[in-house]
């Protein structure tokens, strides 16, 4: 009862702006219940001025395409390829027409889910195919530059896998391609559509958290990055990832999601960055040259720092989002929200209980170190989202589900319409430029800033 009524006493101070008509619904809606209030009067004009883009995945919008399906090429049928293939098998209104992969074994292994699809090995005959609407690249990133303005000149709607190019340039020039051809352009920036992220920004946005005086990422993996090649000569054409030539590495691959959703909560994009890169599992038999261990801090013009590091050989903490306020903090990947403000103090009596039950008392030593962490840190917040399922998987530790599902139902949406959503491509642009700024960052070890060339114009999410 005590835990109870402390919980309803912290709900209440809630700001009295949040959207949420009942607000002890904060922490009941699950992930179905949101979409669906996307959708509905007084919830949707809120949230949808805020974040435009999930007009897209509101009931009115599943309406306007019931009973159409979306005609989609896949270019790339590796393990992200095939990742984004289950989920479409879930989804009724897509049917994939064309699959195309350069490597064989990864081309018959999609087959096995869309037999009846076309089959290529060049992505240039498959966007000549007239019967593919929209194609979904995925791909290593050196290409991703290349194959999204093809297809955009092709006439295809296109969904590519981030980081949107390869260098800073060309993601300047995929931008000003599609602004110049007009279509519909999504990079795999899946956060923006996450349930989860959304709510935690509203909140972020509302005050529910003070004043954000930092930003706090992390990603840590389990193995050394190199996947087994059946022969040497498939070497850097599988472990791409490892390779300069194919590949930026983990600022590109990992951290490019994290910079969105600092630069999300912040409503700003950083001034400046510097970094530090280092190869750890290089050794004589292994010709990596892509950082393999990486640390970063983004400042921005309100000098608060966002950081961001990833160990590719320990995956204990997996991966963490968080977000720091001067009134508590949000956990984004496990979807928790935690109070830095104390609860009501009751009789003194109830005041003794909740020390002893706390530890607080048992910090009290004789002899040696005698402090004792922030009483807030014990706290054990409370979910802003029910039904956020966290695992350890193979590669790290996180949310089951990220809105990847959600992401590909408004590029499905985006190619029966024709409709680009709004801010969309601007975020994805932005956490693309900030990822390889970064990683130029720590080969110069210097202290780096967006060079006026680079920027589009852009309206930060607030």
């Amino acid at each position: 009862m005590r835990l109870k009524a402390a919980r309803y006493a912290l709900i209440s101070r809630l700001p009295k702006l949040l959207v949420y008509k009942d607000i002890l619904a904060l922490n009941r809606m699950n992930r179905k219940e949101f979409l669906s209030d996307c959708g509905r009067m007084g919830f949707a004009g809120a949230v949808l001025s805020l974040f435009p883009w999930l007009e897209s995945c509101s009931e009115k919008a599943k309406q306007e395409v019931k009973g159409e399906k979306a005609r989609i090429g896949i270019i790339g049928t590796g393990s992200r390829g095939v990742f984004h293939i289950k989920h479409l098998l879930q989804m009724p209104n897509v049917e994939v027409v064309a699959l195309c992969d350069n490597y064989r074994p990864h081309l018959e292994d999609a087959a096995q889910y869309y037999p009846q699809a076309k089959q290529y090995d060049d992505y240039r005959r498959l966007l000549e195919d007239n019967n593919v609407q929209g194609v979904i690249i995925a791909t290593p990133l050196y290409l991703h530059g290349r194959m999204t303005m093809d297809a955009l000149r092709a006439g295809k709607r296109v969904f590519c896998e981030k980081s949107m190019a390869y260098t800073m340039d060309e993601a300047l020039e995929v931008y000003n391609r599609r602004k110049e051809l007009g279509g519909v352009l999504f990079i795999g920036q899946q956060r923006l559509f996450d349930p989860k992220y959304v709510k935690a920004m509203q909140m972020i946005h509302e005050g529910v958290i003070g004043k954000v005086v930092g930003v706090r990422n992390y990603w840590y993996r389990n193995n050394n990055w190199r996947r087994e090649v059946p022969s040497p000569e498939l070497e850097r054409h599988i472990n791409w990832r490892l390779y300069s030539e194919y590949s930026r590495g983990l600022m590109t691959e990992l951290a490019c999601h994290q910079l969105q959703n600092g630069s999300w909560a912040m409503g700003q994009l950083p001034k400046q960055v510097m970094g530090a890169g280092s190869l750890i599992h290089r050794d004589k038999e292994d010709e990596r040259d892509v950082y393999d261990t990486v640390s970063a801090i983004f400042t921005y013009p309100n000098g608060v720092n966002m950081t961001f590091e990833s160990i590719i050989s320990n995956k204990h903490f997996g991966m963490g989002e968080q977000i720091l306020g001067t009134k508590g903090t949000i956990d984004l990947v496990t979807a928790m929200h935690y109070t830095d403000e104390p609860a009501p103090k009751g009789s003194g009596m109830h005041q003794l209980i909740e020390q002893i039950e706390s530890g607080v008392m048992s910090n009290s030593v004789f002899a040696g170190t005698s402090w004792a962490a922030e009483s807030s840190a014990l706290a054990p917040g409370m979910p802003i989202m029910q039904n956020v399922k966290v695992v350890s998987g193979e590669s790290s530790v996180g949310a089951e589900a990220d809105g990847s599902k959600e992401l590909l139902e408004a590029f499905l949406h985006a190619v029966v319409t024709g409709k680009q959503p709004e801010k969309v491509l601007e975020e994805s642009y932005y956490a693309t430029q900030f990822a390889l700024l970064a990683d130029k960052a720590m080969h110069e070890n210097a202290i780096l800033t967006l060079d006026d060339k680079y920027k589009v114009p852009y309206e930060p999410l607030k």
